[in-house]
C-alpha cells in the first residue's frame, strides 16, 4: 500500500493511537508490532480476545495463529474502521470494564498498551480472569513508568490514567489472581542505540521536539530524522528479562491458574 493510501485508509491521528502505513509514526509502529511478534507463541490457537484493539493490525497478527479473534475497542468509529478493515475478525464496541464474553471461554486475552488507560485496572484484570480458561493466558504490554514519566507519578500524558513500574505491574496481576509467567522489558537493539547516538541521546526526544506544539499529523518532519524513522523495523527492538528497570516497555505473560 502506498503512502497516500495509507494515509486515507487511517484512522485520526490522535497523537496517542498508532497506525501502519504512516511514515512518521514508524518508530511507534513497529515498537508495538514487536510486542506482538514476540508474544505470538503464548496467543497462537484457540480463541483471543483483544481488549482495546486500536487499528486492529495486531488481531489481525494474531488472526493468523488463532482459530478465532474477537477484538473490542470502545471507539466507535475505530470499531467501524477494524471491521472494514480486517474482515476475518470478530470485532465489537465494548467497555473494557465488564467484557461481554461468557466466563471460562476463552484461551488468552491480549491487552497491549492499554491498560495504562484504564481507570479501574484491578476490575479490569478481574474480567480477564473471569472470561479466561483454567490455564488461559493474559498478554500485556504497557509503557514503565519508570522510564515514561520517571519524575512524576503522575502521568504527563493526557491519555493516561496511572502508569506502572514493574513491580506495580507485578503486583497488579497478582492481586488479580494470576500466576506471573513472564515479566519482561523492552529495549532498543544496536541500530536504535545507533540512532539515540546520532540524535542528541534519544530517538524517541528527537520525534517528540518535532510534534510537540503540533497538531497530529501536522509537524514537519526534518528529512534526515524522517528517513532515519520509517526506516525502524520490528527486529530493531530487544525483548528481554535483563535491566528491567531500563526498559521502555514492560512485557507480562500471566496465567490463569
Amino acid at each position: 500500500m502506498s503512502t497516500s493510501s495509507a494515509r486515507a485508509e487511517a484512522l485520526h491521528l490522535t497523537g496517542e493511537r498508532t497506525v501502519p502505513g504512516i511514515p512518521e509514526e514508524t518508530y511507534w509502529f513497529r515498537r508495538h508490532e514487536a510486542a506482538y511478534l514476540a508474544l505470538l507463541p503464548h496467543v497462537s490457537g484457540g480463541t483471543v480476545l483483544e481488549a482495546g484493539c486500536g487499528e486492529g493490525y495486531g488481531a489481525a497478527l494474531i488472526a493468523g495463529h488463532a482459530e478465532r479473534v474477537l477484538a473490542l475497542d470502545y471507539d466507535e468509529p475505530t470499531v467501524a474502521h477494524v471491521a472494514r478493515r480486517y474482515p476475518e475478525l470478530a470485532v465489537a464496541r465494548a467497555n473494557l470494564a465488564w467484557l461481554p464474553v461468557r466466563s471460562s471461554t476463552v484461551d488468552a486475552v491480549a491487552n497491549f498498551q492499554v491498560i495504562e488507560h484504564l481507570w479501574d485496572q484491578g476490575g479490569f484484570l478481574a474480567e480477564c480472569h473471569r472470561i479466561l480458561r483454567p490455564g488461559g493466558r493474559l498478554v500485556v504490554t504497557t509503557p514503565n513508568r519508570l522510564t515514561f514519566t520517571p519524575d512524576s507519578d503522575t502521568p504527563l500524558n493526557p491519555y493516561h490514567t496511572r502508569e506502572l513500574a514493574p513491580s506495580e505491574l507485578d503486583e497488579l496481576l497478582r492481586g488479580a489472581g494470576f500466576e506471573v509467567q513472564l515479566l519482561h522489558g523492552l529495549h532498543h537493539g544496536p541500530g536504535l542505540r545507533v540512532l539515540d547516538e546520532r540524535y542528541g541521546g534519544s530517538i524517541i526526544e528527537a520525534q517528540l521536539d518535532v510534534v510537540m506544539g503540533q497538531l497530529p499529523g501536522q509537524a514537519t518532519w526534518p528529512e534526515p530524522l524522517l528517513t532515519d524513522v520509517a526506516a525502524v523495523r520490528a527486529g530493531d527492538f530487544e525483548i528481554h528479562g535483563e535491566r528491567l528497570a531500563e526498559s521502555l516497555d514492560l512485557v507480562a505473560v500471566a496465567v490463569r491458574p
